[in-house]
């Protein structure tokens, strides 16, 4: 189990569904780093690519939280196993869908980026 993000390619706030949202059932992950696969959300893919985001290309990402916000949203590190294909797509204000299998669990807002392609 990975336990830390050393370099992080950005930072973003997340926001966890709850289960009756669709989210998980056990809330928010609580392992040191989190790791699932995640969409880049694009204009108008919803209309344009059926089955969205689950048919859409995904990306392993991992989260690493660093505080929790009076909202209940979390700031967290933000890195991809294949960070090369992720930092072309990465923007300050950009959004993140983070996805359990066809699920989307949570929602990330890229507060910052880091890493350039």
């Amino acid at each position: 189990m990975m336990e830390k993000i050393e370099n992080p390619v950005a930072e973003a706030v997340v926001s966890w569904r709850s289960a009756e949202e669709g989210g998980r059932r056990s809330g928010p992950p609580t392992a040191p780093v989190y790791a699932a696969t995640a969409v880049f959300v694009h204009g108008d893919d919803r209309e344009l690519q059926p089955g969205w985001p689950a048919s859409a290309d995904q990306l392993s990402i991992l989260l690493e939280e660093t505080a929790v916000r009076e909202d209940g949203s979390r700031v967290c590190k933000v890195d991809f196993l294949v960070r090369d294909l992720a930092v072309p797509h990465l923007i300050p204000g950009g959004e993140i869908l983070v996805m359990e299998g066809p699920r989307v669990v949570a929602s990330a807002l890229v507060s910052a980026v880091y890493a350039t392609g």
